[in-house]
């Protein structure tokens, strides 16, 4: 009896098998993306490729049978005087916005997060700092093609305080015209920077300022040992992402300037805009759309690896 029980003991006990899923479930992942997917393809990914191709091609669209063109049209581009001006304007017009950006908004950040002021004038602060940012560029645009022009209000504080004697044309005058623009996208863009960085101020630990303080750390090495290490995620992300978003500004410089005057304000995107549907070039157009596409790429690469190494 005891050899008996010692094999029903000994008996291995078998588990059911989990039920096999049928190769219809596998698929049901791919049918929830598949809507978003179709709309990639189909808004991002086929008119990227066909600019490609443009690129590569001469009289396209305008003709019925255009022909192989190689690299010409990049050629044609990257040795065009407007384009390389253009380059030029770009590269001042996001270095100096984007970096005006983080000055203000860091600065703007820092007094919205101090303790010296009340909870309500904080929050008056909040509401008018943040207020360029609720407009759009086309209302932006109009109000400082008002606010620059020759008998605008700029013109008329600075005439009272007696900096100027005559109206000066902001927007009209080559030598102004770019730190004109440069300067209403700063307006425009700098509540963004403000926010994120007063999230990331209220995010760092007082422990943090204690221990400095104890140390003997005045404010101004607090604030360059324990603020800006703490915020330089979150300024590095910033500065990347900000660039991108600049390089591609186009409504704001065509509504106040057209690129103009003599293309001082011309950037990468009116230049392209002129190409395609001013000249008719598009396959210099699509070539220059190439460009600024690679450009931007760079950009996006450094914004990705950024964010991995902050992950």
């Amino acid at each position: 009896m005891t050899s008996l029980l010692a094999s029903k003991t000994a008996t291995p006990v078998k588990h059911a098998a989990p039920p096999r899923r049928s190769p219809a479930r596998h698929l049901v992942p791919f049918g929830y993306l598949s809507p978003t997917v179709l709309l990639i393809v189909v808004l991002m990914v086929v008119p990227i490729v066909m600019v490609i191709g443009y690129s590569f091609r001469d009289n396209v669209i305008v003709q019925e049978n255009s022909v192989f063109a190689g690299f010409a049209n990049y050629t044609k581009v990257l040795t065009d005087a407007d384009f390389l001006a253009a380059l030029k304007n770009t590269a001042v017009f996001i270095s100096v916005s984007t970096a005006a950006h983080l000055v203000l908004g860091l600065a703007f950040a820092m007094m919205l997060n101090t303790r010296l002021l009340s909870g309500v004038t904080k929050a008056v602060f909040r509401i008018v700092y943040i207020l360029p940012w609720l407009f759009t560029i086309a209302v932006i645009a109009v109000i400082w093609r008002l606010l620059l022009d020759p008998s605008g209000v700029v013109n008329y504080v600075l005439h009272t305080l007696g900096l100027i004697q005559d109206g000066v044309n902001w927007l009209g005058d080559p030598g102004t015209a770019l730190w004109a623009v440069t300067f209403a996208n700063i307006w425009s863009g700098y509540p963004f920077f403000m926010i994120s960085l007063l999230a990331g101020l209220q995010g760092i630990s007082a422990d943090l300022y204690e221990a400095a303080a104890v140390d003997g750390a005045n404010p101004v090495q607090r604030f360059l040992h324990v603020t800006l290490p703490q915020l330089r995620p979150v300024i590095v992300s910033m500065a990347v992402l900000d660039l991108i978003w600049t390089s591609q500004q186009f409504a704001l410089i065509w509504m106040m300037t057209g690129g103009g005057p003599l293309n001082t304000t011309e950037m990468l995107s009116t230049f392209t805009y002129k190409q395609a549907f001013s000249e008719y070039e598009f396959a210099t157009a699509s070539a220059a759309a190439v460009i600024v596409l690679l450009i931007t790429m760079v950009l996006a690469f450094f914004y990705v690896r950024q964010q991995r190494e902050r992950a």
